[in-house]
């Protein structure tokens, strides 16, 4: 086998490749930087578990495989690529919980790190599941997976290749959709959803585009006291997550 791996297929650090083992991900080699072992003990354990070879390796190596843009802490694992979700999956775990729907759709969010920190946020919000479009988007790479610290491999991320028609769908199921936009005249903590719903986070620097801003349902912007205009993608969707959650467990 090559050693010269896509980086869809690496998850690098600690803790995201014991989440990986404990999620039963499909894991085929671990990599551990020579010193590292001791530290890696729990990690040690769960692959040999599993079964899945650990080899122990100079530092170097990881750096070069890591390609330098990723914090590897002494360990890398070659998983099998990302297993995505379908809509309808999301829609079905919902159901399983005997909740209403709680999804959020990524319309062209394009910093795998923003996209890691929503689904940290997303997992710890009891969310469903995240929606992303094909294009245009990041995609779970091995920077999303470690920004996530774990998260990505418990969240269900589907990929789509319309987001405007997964919108239409989600409808027909009776989801509600919401936008966050700083153009909108309801304020997000006059609004209400204690209802099936879905939240749209638009792009980082353009927001939503104009259709998919029309398929929602209503538009929500946060309140901004200082002299900035916006906030950080990741920081706005966690804001709104987390009312959502408020709402709900008021209920």
């Amino acid at each position: 086998m090559s050693e010269q791996l896509n980086q869809e297929e690496l998850i690098a650090g600690k803790h995201p490749v014991l989440e990986a083992l404990r999620s039963g991900r499909s894991i085929h080699k671990i990599w551990i930087a020579e010193g590292s072992q001791k530290n890696a003990g729990a990690i040690v354990a769960e692959a040999k578990k599993a079964g899945i070879v650990v080899m122990t390796v100079d530092k170097r190596k990881l750096e070069a495989m890591a390609g330098g843009d990723i914090a590897h802490q002494g360990v890398i694992a070659q998983a099998a690529p990302f297993p995505y979700a379908e809509v309808e999956d999301l829609l079905a775990i919902a159901k399983e919980r005997g909740e209403q729907p709680f999804l959020v759709l990524l319309d062209e969010i394009e910093d795998p790190h923003n996209l890691g920190s929503i689904l940290r946020t997303a997992e710890c919000t009891g969310v469903h599941g995240v929606i992303i479009p094909k294009r245009r988007s990041a995609g779970l790479t091995a920077t999303v997976l470690k920004t996530s610290a774990g998260a990505a491999e418990h969240v269900a991320v589907a990929r789509v290749t319309n987001l405007a028609q997964t919108i239409d769908k989600l409808k027909e199921a009776g989801v509600w959709v919401a936008g966050t936009d700083v153009s909108a005249t309801e304020d997000v903590y006059r609004s209400r959803f204690d209802m099936p719903l879905a939240v749209v986070i638009g792009n980082e620097s353009k927001g939503m585009g104009r259709l998919i801003k029309e398929k929602c349902d209503f538009l929500v912007k946060l309140p901004l006291l200082g002299r900035l205009n916006s906030l950080n993608a990741s920081v706005a969707a966690g804001v709104l997550m987390y009312e959502v959650v408020r709402q709900r467990r008021s209920l």
